[in-house]
């Protein structure tokens, strides 16, 4: 599918309410630390202090929706009372996969909004993606970012493997955004394997979802390395925007 044909707007002034809802349910296995990945120490604070903060300054008016493991509820609430929006924020107890996690978050979001998930460990996504997001909503109802897939793929069949078109690959991003009755209405359906992402759920209830340019720098944390690699550009991010 090409991606969506979006216009220039100035998405962060306008009026209507829109709903972030931030999932930070899991424990980041992978990073091989007790504590989970999105409240590892970034440049002094949690990595998600820096996924919320980007929907936070990036409109003038946010209802935040955050959904985290129920032992790190005071933990968030923390995060929320430095960034100074509690009273635009519920938070709710994450579920035991990412798909009951963003259905149980939908039960705060009322029907007929625009609403965008996101990982809370992406925590260098900018706000030319965020609009980007939220305006092919407006104007198609859904849209996902993407970007091109830079390697060389092959798909894995048994014992052997053959290589195939990175031309048709897209590699996948959040914040994905969505109409919100229609994403609930998405997510009545029961738990399936294979819902890897919401654009996933409801594709599989047989409706499209519409494709805008992410950027490559909105990477989720999920080794060692990545976090690595995200310490560097968020120092050079805020020097730059120190100068």
């Amino acid at each position: 599918m090409p991606f969506s044909n979006l216009k220039q707007s100035n998405y962060g002034q306008v009026p209507a309410s829109v709903y972030v809802l931030i999932t930070a349910g899991g424990h980041g296995s992978r990073m091989g630390s007790k504590q989970p990945k999105q409240f590892l120490e970034l440049l002094g604070r949690p990595m998600l202090y820096y996924s919320i903060k980007a929907f936070v300054d990036a409109f003038q008016k946010v209802c935040l929706v955050l959904v985290l493991p129920e032992e790190y509820l005071e933990q968030g609430a923390e995060i929320v009372r430095v960034l100074g929006q509690e009273k635009n924020t519920k938070i709710v107890r994450g579920g035991e996969t990412r798909f009951h996690s963003v259905a149980a978050g939908l039960a705060e979001v009322p029907n007929g909004q625009i609403v965008l998930v996101h990982d809370g460990a992406r925590p260098l996504v900018t706000n030319d993606v965020i609009g980007r997001v939220f305006e092919g909503v407006r104007l198609n109802g859904t849209a996902v970012p993407v970007i091109p897939v830079a390697d060389s793929m092959r798909q894995i069949s048994g014992f052997n493997s053959r290589a195939i078109s990175r031309d048709d690959l897209r590699i996948v991003q959040t914040p994905q955004g969505f109409n919100s009755t229609e994403l609930k209405k998405a997510y009545q359906q029961p738990f399936n394997a294979n819902f890897t992402d919401e654009a996933s759920v409801l594709e599989w209830q047989g409706t499209p979802v519409e494709l805008v340019m992410g950027e490559r720098c909105n990477f989720k944390v999920t080794l060692p390395e990545d976090l690595a690699i995200a310490k560097i550009m968020l120092k050079q991010r805020l020097s730059k925007n120190s100068e």
